[in-house]
This record gives structure tokens, C-alpha cells and sequence, in this order.
């Protein structure tokens, strides 16, 4: 993670996660379709998810940011659900209906935009901040090189 802070190579995640759907859906406009490009891009954001539901949240979630937390909780369920709409769009005959593919891809990203909005000047400072240096440090190790657990889904994937 070299210097950089915590806040800052999470934040730079997100924009990773939004080159990656801008770059899927500039090509599906131009008539070519990168299907293992988009599935690239949605297991780094769940592998984000999980990095966020299983070792920021929980030592930040008391106090001042309680209700920011659940928030983010919440929005990880929607996000999860429209990735897994993507999932199956992927998995129909000819990897997908382009349209569709186009609809809910831009419905992520808006879903995204509005999430980011509030998780980068409100939740990102407490990993800087807010946790004690050994979860810091397991943070940014996992940050570095950590893989989610197969099978893992986020606290409110379900409906």
C-alpha cells in the first residue's frame, strides 16, 4: 500500500470499480463486449464489500458513525443484488441482452455515486483515524493482497 493512507487507497478502489464498469459499457456502446472484464470488476467490488462489512465497520460502528454504518449495510445489499442481476444477465445465451447489460450496469454505477457520496467524507476518515493501529494494519494488509472467502456474501444480500 506504500505511503499511501487508508482512506485514500480505498477511495481509489472506488475509482477502480468505476473505470471498470465505464470501460465495459464505453465498449458495449462502441458494439464489443469484454463479459470477463465486468466479472473482473464486480469480484473486486464484493472482495471491497468484504473488506469493509468484515474489518472496517465493526470496530467503527459504535458511537458517532452507528447510523452511517447501517446505512452503508443497507446500501451493500442493493449493490449486491444488482450485481448478481449482472450475474445473470452474463449467464444467459450469448453472455446477455446488451440493453439489459447496458440498463443495470448504469443503474450500479448510479447506485455507486449515490453510496460513495457519504461513505468517502464520512466513513473513510474513521480508517484513518478512528481504528486501533493493529486493525489498521490488518486493513491495510488486506487492502495490499487479501481475498475474500468463496462463498462470502454481504450482511444484507438478501432481500
Amino acid at each position: 500500500m506504500s505511503d499511501e493512507n487508508l482512506s485514500a487507497a480505498l477511495e481509489r478502489e472506488h475509482q477502480e470499480i468505476d473505470a471498470g464498469i465505464g470501460a465495459f459499457l464505453d465498449k458495449l456502446d462502441a458494439g464489443g463486449m469484454d463479459a470477463d472484464a465486468l466479472r473482473h470488476t464486480l469480484a473486486v467490488l464484493r472482495r471491497h464489500i468484504y473488506l469493509e462489512e468484515q474489518l472496517l465497520f465493526p470496530p467503527i460502528s459504535k458511537g458517532a458513525h452507528m447510523m452511517a454504518v447501517f446505512g452503508m449495510i443497507r446500501g451493500h445489499g442493493e449493490i449486491w443484488r444488482t450485481m448478481d442481476e449482472l450475474d445473470k444477465v452474463l449467464a444467459g445465451p450469448g453472455e446477455g441482452d446488451r440493453d439489459t447489460l447496458r440498463e443495470v450496469c448504469q443503474r450500479l454505477s448510479a447506485l455507486l455515486a449515490e453510496h460513495n457520496k457519504v461513505e468517502e467524507p464520512v466513513i473513510y476518515p474513521a480508517a484513518d483515524t478512528g481504528l486501533p493501529p493493529e486493525q489498521a494494519a490488518e486493513l491495510a494488509e488486506f487492502i495490499e493482497a487479501g481475498r475474500m472467502p468463496d462463498g462470502w456474501v454481504c450482511a444484507k444480500a438478501a432481500v
